[in-house]
């Protein structure tokens, strides 16, 4: 009898363990579908403002189009890597520059979490804090941090989406147009659409000081549409992933390397009045990891 009590406990593991592997792959596949050649359609206006300056200034609303490869570059049962490459010019004469980065990271425990100033502060998480989540890391077109949360993706009502609010540096089209505040609270939604996906922004200019509490100078709004296109658009960008995708692996592994030092990080902006990118950028001096190696490494302040 007491066989026959313990079968419906075990058939009822089985069933959340056969649910649990059926969601993840939903969760990989709605992560994928964010891979291909798209329009992408960048939108950002910034709603309110709190500053008692009188004299305060909005940022421009900002319109941008552009055709995006987002190239799969890792995929694994924990972890899936995206590289976006934009694709410029006219289709006879293209130009490809590389663009973000994000990985996927099934119930990752390590974090690297902006702080502002060029300050990334490490925070471990428990097991139980990221249980059945995906933590999104973002990257910066060196390779660098840039930010990362981890949330679970949902899957309702014929729709898959995951949401995340995190600390951010200031955005490219901000950071050298604005000294006014150091830190973008960055509230991302990524939603998988009939015609491909959306990057949904919900934002706050944050003033971060040492020892005082936060101050929301204004709000931002984004909407950043993926619409998908014929692969073949992107070739131009496919071929020249396929050129460079040795190099930047070679960067990757460095950073990797800098990462599993689970220590606060903080980057120097520039190295010889020039910044990371413009080095990695330059192909000819910068394709091996003998020549790759020290000059990230040179950008990492040391700790006292």
């Amino acid at each position: 009898m007491k066989q026959l009590a313990v079968l419906p406990v075990l058939l009822l593991a089985f069933s959340i363990a056969l649910h649990a592997q059926d969601k993840k792959k939903l969760d990989q596949n709605a992560i994928k579908n964010m891979c291909g050649c798209y329009e992408v359609t960048f939108n950002f206006t910034e709603t309110f403002n709190y500053s008692q300056d009188s004299l305060y200034k909005p940022s421009e609303t900002k319109v941008d189009k552009g055709l995006e490869w987002a190239q799969l570059v890792e995929d694994s049962d924990d972890k899936i890597v995206i590289q976006h490459l934009l694709q410029v010019g006219t289709p006879e004469s293209p130009y490809i520059v590389k663009h973000w980065r994000q990985d996927w990271l099934f119930e990752n425990t390590d974090f690297y979490m902006f702080n502002g100033d060029n300050q990334w502060t490490y925070v471990s998480k428990s097991k139980d804090d990221v249980k059945n989540q995906w933590t999104q890391k973002v990257y910066q077109v060196d390779d660098s941090p840039r930010y990362e949360g981890s949330a679970t993706w949902v899957h309702v009502d014929g729709k898959s989406f995951w949401e995340n609010t995190t600390t951010a540096p200031l955005p490219r089209r901000e950071y050298t147009k604005r000294s006014d505040y150091n830190i973008t609270l960055r509230g991302n939604r990524h939603q998988t659409m009939d015609y491909g996906w959306v990057h949904d922004q919900d934002n706050e200019k944050i003033i971060r000081e040492a020892g005082k509490e936060d101050v929301v100078l204004a709000k931002e709004k984004g909407y950043n549409t993926y619409v998908k296109v014929d692969d073949s658009k992107c070739q131009a960008a496919q071929d020249w992933w396929k050129e460079g995708q040795e190099k930047w692996a070679k960067v990757r592994t460095k950073w990797a390397s800098v990462f599993a030092r689970h220590q606060d990080l903080a980057l120097e902006a520039k190295v010889d009045n020039k910044v990371l990118f413009k080095y990695l950028f330059d192909d000819e001096n910068y394709s091996t990891s003998e020549q790759i190696d020290p000059i990230i490494e040179r950008f990492i302040k040391k700790q006292i």
